[in-house]
C-alpha cells in the first residue's frame, strides 16, 4: 500500500511523533493506522515525546573544530539536568553531532534532524529520540553556528560556555603551537571578559549615541560639570567612549593574563614571534541555556502530586 504525505501528517497529529518515525511506522504496518500507533508505543516513541514538553535549560555547550577541513562549530544541546549533562553518552552524542555538522555540512538545525550522524545508520533525531528514553530526559539540540579557515576554541566549566575565535592567518603559522596557544588565550579572554563588540568598528552608531547621552545627562547633574561649556562636555565624553571600547570591544580590552597588554597587542606579539599576520575576524560566545526558561521545580508540590495521583 502506497503512503502518502497525508497519511504521515495524519500518524503525526495522533501521536505527536516526528515525520520520519511515522512513515517508518505506516511502511512497517502497511499503511494500518491503528498498527502504526502501535508500532509507536512499542518502540516506545510515544513516551520520547512526552518528555519533549519538558524543560530542557541545562546540557552542555560544545566548541569543536577539525583541523584537516580548517571548518569549526559551536553547538548547544539541553538537557533538563545537569546530572545528564555529565553522563558520557550525552556528552558522545554532541561531539557526534558537532562531527556531523562539519563533515556532513549541515546548514540549520531542522536539516541536521534528518541527517544520518556519523557513525551511525540513524538519522540524528533517530539517535535523539533513542538517547531520550535511554537516559529518562529530554533533550533538545538548540543552536549551532559553523565557521571557516582558522580558528580556536575553549569551552569552560563542562560545557557551561562554549567560545570559538576566528583568525586571518596563513595556513603555515595557524599550524604552530604558538598559534593553538595564543588562539586558546583569545578564547579564554572571550569566555572570562564577554565582551559585545569585536572592535571599535563593529559597535553600532546609535549605542555610541545612547552612551554619549547618558554620559552628557550624568554630567548635567553633576553641579562641578554643569556649568562647563558644551564643548568641553564632548571631549570628556569621548574620553569615556575610549573608556566604553576599552571595556567592551575584545580586541581593546585587557588582556587577563597580561594586565600590560591589550588583546590585539599580545595578538602582535605573536605574530611578530611567529614572523607573519595575525588578525582577529570575529567570536562566539555561547553559554548554557541563556534565554531558556528555567526549571523552577516546588519539592513539596511534586511529592503532593504523585500521592494525589
Amino acid at each position: 500500500m502506497a503512503i502518502t504525505a497525508q497519511d504521515v501528517k495524519a500518524l503525526r497529529e495522533k501521536t505527536g511523533v516526528g515525520m520520519m518515525e511515522c512513515k517508518k511506522a505506516l511502511t512497517e504496518s502497511n499503511g494500518d493506522m491503528e498498527k502504526a500507533i502501535d508500532y509507536l508505543r512499542e518502540k516506545g516513541l510515544s513516551a520520547s515525546e512526552k518528555k519533549s514538553t519538558r524543560i530542557a535549560a541545562e546540557g552542555v555547550v560544545l566548541s569543536y573544530y577539525d583541523s584537516d577541513r580548517k571548518k569549526g562549530v559551536i553547538v548547544e544541546v539541553n538537557s533538563e539536568t545537569d546530572f545528564v549533562a555529565k553522563n558520557e553518552k550525552f556528552q558522545n552524542f554532541v561531539k557526534n553531532i558537532a562531527k556531523t555538522i562539519i563533515e556532513k555540512n549541515v546548514s540549520d538545525v531542522e536539516a541536521l534532524s534528518s541527517t544520518t550522524m556519523v557513525d551511525s545508520d540513524q538519522t540524528v533525531e533517530e539517535v535523539r529520540q533513542g538517547l531520550v528514553l535511554a537516559i529518562g530526559e529530554n533533550m533538545k539540540i538548540r543552536r549551532f553556528e559553523v565557521v571557516d579557515g582558522p580558528a580556536a576554541t575553549y569551552v569552560h566549566g563542562g560545557g557551561m560556555v562554549g567560545v570559538m575565535v576566528t583568525f586571518a592567518a596563513d595556513d603555515a603559522i595557524a599550524a604552530t603551537a604558538d598559534f593553538d596557544a595564543m588562539g586558546k588565550d583569545v578564547a579564554m579572554q572571550v569566555a572570562a571578559m564577554n565582551p559585545g563588540y569585536l572592535n571599535e568598528e563593529a559597535v553600532p552608531a546609535e549605542v555610541i549615541e545612547h552612551e554619549k547621552g547618558i554620559l552628557i545627562a550624568q554630567m548635567k547633574e553633576d553641579p562641578k560639570m554643569a556649568n562647563k561649556p558644551e564643548q568641553v562636555l564632548e571631549k570628556i565624553v569621548s574620553g569615556k567612549i575610549g573608556k566604553f571600547y576599552k571595556e567592551n570591544c575584545l580586541v581593546d580590552q585587557q588582556f587577563v593574563k597580561d594586565s600590560s597588554l591589550s588583546v590585539s597587542k599580545y595578538v602582535e606579539q605573536t605574530a611578530k614571534k611567529l614572523g607573519g599576520d595575525i588578525k582577529v575576524t570575529g567570536f562566539i560566545r555561547y553559554e548554557r541555556g541563556e534565554g531558556l526558561e528555567k526549571r523552577n521545580d516546588n519539592f513539596a508540590e511534586e511529592i503532593a502530586s504523585l500521592v494525589n495521583g
